[in-house]
């Protein structure tokens, strides 16, 4: 895979986007525009009436101002992270600790929805993890759909209509896609949308929204469970349905439940297309992965080449893995540092170390755990009247065979992102520095207000 050149340093963001992002009060999302294209995308059903009782966070009002050239930084960290992936010497290593499951697959389906997620702060761009399950892609292809422009300058920057249309088409071909890289020789007819008790989960009306897309295209569709799967004879089913391809949902990474025991068994006998399969989050997702990537050393060991470690070393925080002899240099050097669960999903058990109490401190040294160096993630104000009022934000690039699909941010308040704060949620991502600037010079008051 070729890499571009990568930039000079690790440049704060430019001016104008935080002139934006601190002083932008525009209110960009048309609530009603928001329920027609939800509804719309599914007839007979109030998907805009679900989601405001089952997520009523999952939508911010605000977009989020990054320039173009953190944008292009962004991707040049994905493509840098793909070519290490794909160095013989990195899949030794990473696949020989890993369960032997994720060992199968080496010519098949690269895994859909990867999410490379980013701090984008003043000082620096963070790439804080990997993973390759991401969620809210379709809500954010919702999203923006029901955007509305503050102000004449602005357009320009916010993705068009073309640009969503675009963005689903990809989804859709992305999983034949898959169909073909798995050597199918028929087309793919049927998928099942699988998670644990899929309706009690919170991005649910997504799931809804997934199968909507699929049928659309020509696909039977359900959303089930794991354990409302059946293998026999030598077929997945789905009550009487054959099921051809499953889109992953569980955080059962290597189908190690006993739940997962139907899709384990169709999976190891290859009787159906998985993805993201357990090969794809041992070689993107295990959080252990930062610290080879964060690494000089191991980089060079495996034959990185020079201009890829540069890109890592600026982008990706040093990591490394959680071990009792480090205790208690790491627990000094806490206030620095962020832990996260190996196989963590979610935030969840994710604590910032200025924040740890000795009881935490204790179960991360006894679970499994990496500790990152804390980026700063970037900040949005939210409120003209109170200027105190800041969510921070994170941003989202969905990808597929390491190209960037889409771009999205998450606002949010307390230590991670959370789906639960008033006002928060996911928010349209704005780009482009000559509009921004230009919306800054105009001193408009659309700007502003």
């Amino acid at each position: 895979m070729s890499m571009a050149a990568p930039l000079a340093s690790s440049a704060p963001v430019v001016s104008a986007q935080d002139a934006l992002n601190n002083g932008c009060f525009c209110l960009t999302l048309d609530d009603g525009a928001l329920a027609r294209a939800l509804d719309s995308e599914l007839a007979g059903v109030q998907l805009s009436e679900l989601v405001r009782e089952r997520c009523p966070y999952v939508f911010a009002a605000r977009p989020v101002f990054v320039d173009t050239a953190q944008i292009h930084r962004m991707s040049e960290v994905i493509q840098a992270v793909e070519s290490v992936v794909a160095l013989p010497a990195y899949r030794d290593q990473v696949l020989g600790a890993a369960p032997a499951i994720a060992r199968l697959g080496a010519a098949g389906p690269k895994g859909v929805f990867f999410g490379y997620d980013f701090h984008v702060g003043k000082e620096r761009l963070g790439l804080i993890e990997i993973n390759t399950n991401a969620g809210g892609a379709m809500l954010n292809a919702v999203l923006a759909r029901a955007q509305r422009a503050c102000c004449s300058v602005m357009d320009g920057m916010a993705p068009t209509l073309s640009d969503v249309d675009a963005f689903e088409e990809q989804i859709a071909h992305m999983f034949v896609r898959e169909w073909a890289l798995a050597g199918r020789g028929r087309p793919l007819g049927s998928i099942a949308v699988v998670d644990e008790a899929p309706e009690q989960q919170y991005l649910y009306p997504e799931f809804l929204l997934f199968k909507r897309l699929f049928e659309q295209h020509g696909l039977r569709t359900v959303i089930v469970g794991p354990t409302d799967l059946q293998w026999r004879g030598g077929v997945l089913w789905a009550g009487e349905l054959a099921i051809d391809l499953v889109y992953n949902r569980l955080t059962d990474f290597y189908l190690e439940e006993p739940g997962s025991a139907a899709l384990r068994e169709a999976y190891l006998q290859d009787g159906v297309v998985l993805t993201p399969n357990p090969r794809a989050h041992a070689l993107y997702a295990d959080k252990r992965n930062l610290a080879l990537l964060s690494d000089p050393s191991t980089m060079s060991a495996l034959g990185v080449p020079d201009a890829v470690q540069k890109v890592l070393l600026e982008h990706v925080p040093r990591t490394e893995v959680v071990v009792a002899e480090d205790a208690q240099r790491l627990w000094d050097a806490r206030r620095r540092l962020f832990f996260k669960p190996v196989a963590g999903f979610g935030s969840r058990a994710a604590y910032r170390g200025d924040k740890l109490t000795k009881r935490v401190w204790q179960e991360i040294l006894a679970g499994e755990y990496v500790a990152q160096e804390f980026v700063t993630p970037g900040e949005r104000k939210v409120s003209k009247e109170d200027p105190g009022q800041v969510m921070k934000f994170d941003m989202r690039a969905y990808t597929y065979e390491g190209s960037a699909m889409w771009f999205a941010a998450r606002l949010y308040q307390g230590q991670t992102t959370n789906f639960r704060t008033l006002g928060g949620g996911f928010a349209p991502v704005y780009s482009g520095s000559v509009v921004a600037s230009r919306c800054i010079a105009s001193s408009s008051d659309a700007c502003v207000s």
